[in-house]
Protein backbone atom coordinates (compact mmCIF):
# COMPACT_ATOMS: atom_id res chain seq x y z
CA UNK A 1 0.00 0.00 0.00
CA UNK A 2 3.25 2.03 0.67
CA UNK A 3 4.65 1.94 -2.10
CA UNK A 4 1.00 2.37 -4.68
CA UNK A 5 0.71 5.77 -2.39
CA UNK A 6 4.20 7.11 -3.15
CA UNK A 7 3.97 5.57 -6.52
CA UNK A 8 0.35 8.00 -6.90
CA UNK A 9 2.26 10.95 -5.51
CA UNK A 10 5.21 10.99 -8.08
CA UNK A 11 2.80 10.68 -10.49
CA UNK A 12 0.58 13.75 -9.22
CA UNK A 13 4.02 15.70 -9.10
CA UNK A 14 5.13 14.99 -12.00
CA UNK A 15 1.85 15.75 -13.76
CA UNK A 16 2.07 19.65 -11.76
CA UNK A 17 5.67 20.24 -13.07
CA UNK A 18 4.39 19.06 -16.63
CA UNK A 19 1.57 21.35 -16.56
CA UNK A 20 3.78 24.23 -14.88
CA UNK A 21 5.57 23.43 -17.95
CA UNK A 22 2.68 23.80 -20.64
CA UNK A 23 1.73 27.29 -18.79
CA UNK A 24 5.20 29.08 -18.39
CA UNK A 25 5.69 27.99 -22.16
CA UNK A 26 2.58 29.45 -23.08
CA UNK A 27 1.71 32.59 -21.20
CA UNK A 28 5.03 32.89 -19.32
CA UNK A 29 6.38 32.80 -16.10
CA UNK A 30 5.58 36.33 -14.73
CA UNK A 31 2.13 36.39 -16.31
CA UNK A 32 0.81 33.36 -14.46
CA UNK A 33 -0.58 32.07 -11.26
CA UNK A 34 0.00 29.15 -8.99
CA UNK A 35 -3.70 28.44 -9.81
CA UNK A 36 -3.12 28.58 -13.33
CA UNK A 37 -1.12 25.98 -13.21
CA UNK A 38 -3.82 23.77 -10.67
CA UNK A 39 -5.91 24.53 -13.43
CA UNK A 40 -4.03 23.11 -16.03
CA UNK A 41 -2.98 19.90 -13.65
CA UNK A 42 -6.21 19.97 -12.96
CA UNK A 43 -5.60 19.35 -9.05
CA UNK A 44 -6.37 21.92 -6.53
CA UNK A 45 -4.95 24.45 -5.59
CA UNK A 46 -3.44 23.77 -2.18
CA UNK A 47 -1.97 20.29 -3.47
CA UNK A 48 0.37 22.59 -5.82
CA UNK A 49 1.84 23.87 -2.70
CA UNK A 50 1.84 20.24 -1.09
CA UNK A 51 4.60 19.83 -3.46
CA UNK A 52 6.51 23.03 -3.68
CA UNK A 53 6.65 26.07 -2.23
CA UNK A 54 6.71 28.57 -4.63
CA UNK A 55 6.11 29.33 -8.45
CA UNK A 56 9.82 30.29 -8.39
CA UNK A 57 10.48 26.26 -6.85
CA UNK A 58 8.39 24.56 -9.83
CA UNK A 59 10.67 26.70 -12.35
CA UNK A 60 14.13 25.75 -9.88
CA UNK A 61 12.61 21.79 -10.70
CA UNK A 62 12.22 22.06 -14.06
CA UNK A 63 15.50 23.70 -14.39
CA UNK A 64 17.83 21.57 -12.75
CA UNK A 65 15.60 18.36 -13.93
CA UNK A 66 17.10 19.31 -17.12
CA UNK A 67 20.44 20.42 -16.78
CA UNK A 68 21.09 17.45 -14.28
CA UNK A 69 20.90 14.81 -16.65
CA UNK A 70 23.02 17.17 -19.01
CA UNK A 71 25.92 17.11 -16.64
CA UNK A 72 25.69 13.19 -17.03
CA UNK A 73 25.80 13.48 -20.39
CA UNK A 74 29.16 15.33 -20.30
CA UNK A 75 30.60 13.45 -17.75
CA UNK A 76 29.57 10.13 -19.56
CA UNK A 77 31.51 11.75 -22.80
CA UNK A 78 34.26 13.30 -20.81
CA UNK A 79 35.11 10.13 -19.10
CA UNK A 80 34.81 8.14 -22.78
CA UNK A 81 38.23 7.22 -23.80
CA UNK A 82 37.06 5.96 -27.31
CA UNK A 83 35.65 8.90 -28.24
CA UNK A 84 37.58 12.21 -30.07
CA UNK A 85 37.43 16.04 -28.70
CA UNK A 86 34.96 16.24 -31.71
CA UNK A 87 32.59 12.87 -30.77
CA UNK A 88 32.79 14.40 -27.24
CA UNK A 89 31.47 17.98 -27.78
CA UNK A 90 28.69 16.13 -30.47
CA UNK A 91 27.42 14.49 -28.09
CA UNK A 92 26.58 16.41 -25.55
CA UNK A 93 25.26 19.10 -28.41
CA UNK A 94 23.20 16.45 -29.75
CA UNK A 95 21.59 15.71 -26.72
CA UNK A 96 20.90 19.14 -25.71
CA UNK A 97 19.33 20.15 -29.33
CA UNK A 98 17.41 16.69 -29.36
CA UNK A 99 15.56 17.25 -26.37
CA UNK A 100 14.77 20.37 -27.88
CA UNK A 101 13.64 17.91 -30.68
CA UNK A 102 11.55 15.92 -28.22
CA UNK A 103 10.46 18.26 -25.85
CA UNK A 104 10.20 21.73 -26.94
CA UNK A 105 8.20 23.50 -24.48
CA UNK A 106 10.71 22.47 -21.63
CA UNK A 107 13.69 23.60 -23.37
CA UNK A 108 11.38 26.91 -24.27
CA UNK A 109 11.04 27.11 -20.67
CA UNK A 110 14.68 26.72 -19.84
CA UNK A 111 16.08 29.40 -22.24
CA UNK A 112 13.12 31.73 -22.28
CA UNK A 113 11.56 32.11 -18.99
CA UNK A 114 15.08 30.71 -17.00
CA UNK A 115 16.75 33.36 -18.78
CA UNK A 116 14.30 36.55 -18.38
CA UNK A 117 14.86 35.78 -14.35
CA UNK A 118 18.67 35.32 -14.67
CA UNK A 119 19.47 37.76 -11.79
CA UNK A 120 17.77 36.25 -9.01
CA UNK A 121 17.39 32.39 -10.70
CA UNK A 122 21.18 32.76 -11.22
CA UNK A 123 21.96 33.61 -7.73
CA UNK A 124 19.90 30.88 -6.24
CA UNK A 125 21.84 28.08 -9.52
CA UNK A 126 25.46 29.50 -10.04
CA UNK A 127 27.09 26.98 -8.69
CA UNK A 128 25.09 24.33 -10.63
CA UNK A 129 25.05 26.57 -13.95
CA UNK A 130 29.01 26.27 -13.12
CA UNK A 131 29.39 22.74 -13.31
CA UNK A 132 28.02 22.91 -16.97
CA UNK A 133 30.58 24.86 -18.27
CA UNK A 134 33.19 23.78 -16.38
CA UNK A 135 32.66 20.43 -17.35
CA UNK A 136 32.66 21.06 -21.11
CA UNK A 137 36.46 23.19 -19.98
CA UNK A 138 37.53 19.92 -18.72
CA UNK A 139 36.71 17.94 -21.87
CA UNK A 140 38.77 20.84 -24.11
CA UNK A 141 41.73 21.22 -21.60
CA UNK A 142 41.83 17.40 -21.45
CA UNK A 143 42.30 17.31 -25.18
CA UNK A 144 44.52 20.23 -25.07
CA UNK A 145 47.12 18.29 -22.53
CA UNK A 146 46.79 15.41 -25.53
CA UNK A 147 47.96 17.62 -28.10
CA UNK A 148 44.73 16.96 -29.58
CA UNK A 149 43.84 20.51 -29.66
CA UNK A 150 45.76 24.04 -29.57
CA UNK A 151 46.85 24.92 -26.09
CA UNK A 152 46.35 28.65 -26.25
CA UNK A 153 42.69 29.09 -26.41
CA UNK A 154 41.30 29.14 -22.77
CA UNK A 155 38.99 25.94 -22.08
CA UNK A 156 36.57 28.34 -20.35
CA UNK A 157 36.18 30.73 -23.09
CA UNK A 158 35.74 27.69 -25.47
CA UNK A 159 32.91 26.15 -22.86
CA UNK A 160 31.45 29.80 -23.02
CA UNK A 161 31.42 29.65 -26.73
CA UNK A 162 30.11 26.57 -26.54
CA UNK A 163 26.76 27.05 -24.41
CA UNK A 164 26.51 30.14 -26.14
CA UNK A 165 26.34 28.76 -29.68
CA UNK A 166 23.84 26.54 -28.54
CA UNK A 167 21.87 28.56 -26.82
CA UNK A 168 21.36 31.07 -30.16
CA UNK A 169 20.29 28.32 -31.46
CA UNK A 170 17.83 27.38 -29.18
CA UNK A 171 16.33 30.68 -29.27
CA UNK A 172 16.50 30.98 -32.81
CA UNK A 173 14.00 27.64 -33.07
CA UNK A 174 12.08 28.61 -30.38
CA UNK A 175 11.33 31.66 -31.89
CA UNK A 176 10.73 29.66 -35.32
CA UNK A 177 13.67 32.28 -37.19
CA UNK A 178 14.84 28.95 -38.52
CA UNK A 179 13.69 25.89 -39.41
CA UNK A 180 14.17 23.18 -36.82
CA UNK A 181 12.98 19.99 -38.40
CA UNK A 182 15.45 16.72 -37.56
CA UNK A 183 17.89 17.28 -40.54
CA UNK A 184 17.85 20.86 -39.68
CA UNK A 185 19.16 19.74 -35.95
CA UNK A 186 21.75 17.67 -36.90
CA UNK A 187 23.00 20.23 -39.71
CA UNK A 188 23.40 22.84 -36.82
CA UNK A 189 24.82 20.73 -34.55
CA UNK A 190 27.77 19.36 -36.99
CA UNK A 191 28.06 23.51 -38.29
CA UNK A 192 28.27 24.25 -34.17
CA UNK A 193 30.94 21.65 -33.82
CA UNK A 194 33.08 22.79 -36.96
CA UNK A 195 32.98 25.93 -36.23
CA UNK A 196 34.49 25.13 -32.41
CA UNK A 197 36.69 22.69 -33.46
CA UNK A 198 38.14 24.20 -36.68
CA UNK A 199 38.80 27.16 -34.41
CA UNK A 200 40.75 24.26 -31.45
CA UNK A 201 42.30 22.66 -33.79
CA UNK A 202 45.83 22.02 -33.64
CA UNK A 203 47.78 24.50 -35.94
CA UNK A 204 49.63 23.60 -39.05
Amino acid sequence: MAARSSSASAEKRRAILDAAVRVFAERGFNHCRVSDIADEAGVAYGLVYHYFKSKDGILDEVFLERWGLMLEVIQNAHDDASLSPREKLTKVATFIVESYGRQPEVMQVVIVEVTRQANTFGRRHWAKIQEGHAGIARIVASAQARGELRPDISPHVAGIVFYGGIEQLLTAWIFDLMPSEPQDRRDAVEALIETIIGGLGPQS
